[in-house]
């Protein structure tokens, strides 16, 4: 089991900057990557950004260059962050921490709301 509590998230304007974390514990010897993915009203949940265990990271072509995605280990705890800068409307969304472990999967916080006003 992993236990996933997220937190950040909230209301800026345009051009604006927040940052988003994320604490796994439990089995987090399983864990091989991590990622943030968003919804907004009315369309599906995609991908944000990920971390792979190596530090292999991926975004999303809409957030590439303006979101950096990074993660630490703290004693039995890993730590994912990601640092939201030039913030558009666009990017208002539900905000989701995904934590894959080999053998029971995937493993989503509770989500955050990011809201942007133009």
């Amino acid at each position: 089991q992993v236990q996933v509590v997220e937190s950040g998230g909230g209301l800026v304007q345009a051009g604006g900057s927040l940052r988003l974390s994320c604490a796994a514990s439990g089995m987090i010897s399983s864990i091989y990557a991590m990622g943030w993915y968003r919804q907004a009203p009315g369309k599906q949940r995609e991908l944000v950004a990920e971390i792979t265990s190596s530090g292999s990271t991926n975004y999303a072509g809409s957030v590439k260059g303006r979101f950096t995605i990074s993660r630490d280990n703290v004693k039995n705890t890993v730590f994912l962050q990601m640092q939201m800068d030039s913030l558009k409307p666009e990017d208002t969304a539900v905000y989701y921490c995904a934590v894959d472990c080999s053998g029971p999967g995937r493993y989503w916080g509770q989500g955050t709301q990011v809201t942007v006003s133009s």
